[in-house]
């Protein structure tokens, strides 16, 4: 008998501590609707407590979701906990997620709290939330370089008050696969009550092996969920990536016999959607999800692949959501045939009126390429989701011109706060242009750490996305654009930005 591997995901929340990967939400929601959709046991929706806008969101997201458990974090104290609740109050099967650091480094320099302050911090919490909710899970932050003794002690104890979950993270990726297998095998052997929970694991990718050590902890550890994020996203080097861990699992069923719940034709549609609400780009040689995932060079590669596919690939590409068939739409295309595409790319709007908004743009666009590919419409998708939002500055037009051996001018027209700005300036370039042009009303001050430009399909006449990412007074932003005009596109990307920053959105660092 295949035992059930739970999976948690944490893209929402842990992901979204990358810098720059803040999420609207409207934005949560939608991935959180794109998780249910792949049947994700577990949804970590938020931290309730680090904010108002992420209360809403975590509150908005258990109103809606009805398939998966909704998770929100909380730290070991009351109020959190008390958030967390009422944030969750909505959900058909809620979840809090309760975690004190462990380690003698983080008790001594970040809670400057004693191991048996710690210990009795934990017990209250767990205590306090198993009143409030009736599935807790408790994480031993920084847990994987905590002393054994000190671990078993916290985890018997809270299992004890009623901890449904343990979960073990590596949370600066000091790990080696063997040697954390056997940390949490040990864990598990020594607290005498570890089989009244569901034993996690939670790795980050600092060394590259996030993945690898999630998989250990599975198959030598005994664990039986795993924490993960679509596309790895999460603050420094990421964390263990989903759809890594999921096909692992499904295609080496032979080594983990393992089930899972995974609906793993909706993969690549949930990591075209958080790159492109994030501006994380996916990496084309990135494992499952990347574009060269199934591509074959080589000619001795390509004459197997056409002779039996299994000489070269040990997944099929369709069953993770590619599809061979990239060239959908034109401008002939009817309003059933893009509602029929949208379904098939797995997004579900609102309402009719955004379906129409929608529409309307994607024939705004067909007017403007013979070709509408798919990342084509999930871009349009988001930019109407995005504009759905209620955005202090909105992109109208622009107007630019450069030649060889002349300063590039250009004019750019936006609206801030309603009232429409007419705004001009020269530059280096086109685009720097346009983006001082805008910065000579808003006056921002901020610091442009990142610039990026992306094709969203192969050819001349591609969308072009470009990702703008703001740092001001210690914030970070990511802004994202799309036009088939990169001068447009990365203006709309500034306008985003500048969105965000304008916001005030706080935000609380959290466990890792």
């Amino acid at each position: 008998m295949a035992d059930q591997l739970i999976i948690f995901d944490t893209t929402l929340r842990d992901g979204e501590q990358s810098p720059g990967a803040s999420m609207t939400k409207d934005e949560k929601l939608r991935i959180a609707r794109q998780l249910e959709r792949l049947k994700v046991d577990v949804i970590e929706a938020g931290f309730a407590a680090s904010s108002n806008g992420d209360f809403e969101a975590v509150q908005m997201i258990a109103n809606a979701i009805k398939d998966s458990t909704v998770c929100s974090l909380s730290r070991a104290n009351d109020r959190d906990i008390s958030r967390a609740a009422e944030a969750l109050k909505g959900a058909n099967r809620g979840r809090i997620h309760t975690f004190i650091a462990t380690s003698p480094l983080h008790m001594e320099k970040k809670l400057r709290m004693s191991p048996e302050q710690v210990l009795e911090q934990a017990k209250q919490a767990v205590r306090f939330g198993r009143n409030l909710c009736g599935d807790i899970e408790f994480s031993p932050e920084d847990g994987y370089r905590s002393e054994m003794d000190f671990l078993c002690r916290v985890i018997e104890a809270v299992i004890n008050e009623g901890a449904t979950t343990i979960n073990v993270p590596d949370t600066v990726g000091y790990a080696i696969p063997e040697l954390y297998g056997n940390f949490i095998k040990t864990l598990r052997e020594r607290v005498p009550n570890s089989d009244k929970a569901v034993w996690s694991v939670h790795c980050h990718n600092d060394l590259g092996m996030a993945v690898a050590n999630s998989l250990a902890g599975v198959k030598i550890g005994g664990a039986r969920q795993i924490e993960c994020t679509i596309n790895g996203l999460g603050e420094r080097a990421g964390n263990c990536a989903l759809e890594e861990v999921v096909m692992a699992v499904k295609t080496r069923r032979d080594y983990f016999n393992l089930d899972l719940n995974i609906d793993t034709q909706h993969i690549v549609a949930a990591s075209r959607m958080v790159s492109q609400i994030t501006g994380f780009v996916v990496q084309p040689n990135k494992a499952v999800v990347g574009a060269n995932a199934f591509a074959h060079a080589s000619g001795i590669h390509q004459d197997g692949v056409l002779k039996a596919r299994d000489t070269y690939e040990i997944m099929r590409a369709e069953d993770v959501g590619w599809s061979n068939n990239k060239i959908v739409l034109g401008k002939l295309s009817g309003r059933n045939a893009f509602k029929q595409r949208l379904q098939e790319l797995g997004v579900s709007l609102d309402s009719e009126t955004e379906t129409n908004a929608a529409f309307a743009r994607f024939k705004e666009l067909a007017d403007r390429k013979s070709e509408i590919f798919d990342e084509d419409i999930l871009a349009l998708v988001n930019e109407e989701s995005v504009s759905h939002d209620k955005e202090h500055f909105a992109f109208v037009s622009l107007a630019q011109h450069s030649e060889t051996g002349e300063r590039p001018q250009a004019t750019v027209v936006f609206t801030a706060g309603g009232q429409e700005i007419k705004a001009q300036s020269d530059g280096n370039g086109p685009v720097d242009a346009s983006l001082k042009a805008i910065e000579s009303h808003v006056q921002s001050g901020a610091e442009m750490v990142l610039y990026s430009v992306n094709a969203i399909s192969g050819s001349t006449e591609s969308q072009g996305e470009v990702t703008v990412r703001l740092q001001s007074s210690g914030r970070v932003v990511n802004g994202v654009g799309a036009d088939p005009d990169i001068v447009v596109a990365s203006a709309k990307a500034y306008l985003s930005a500048l969105n965000k920053l304008h916001s005030k959105t706080e935000r609380v660092a959290a466990q890792g």
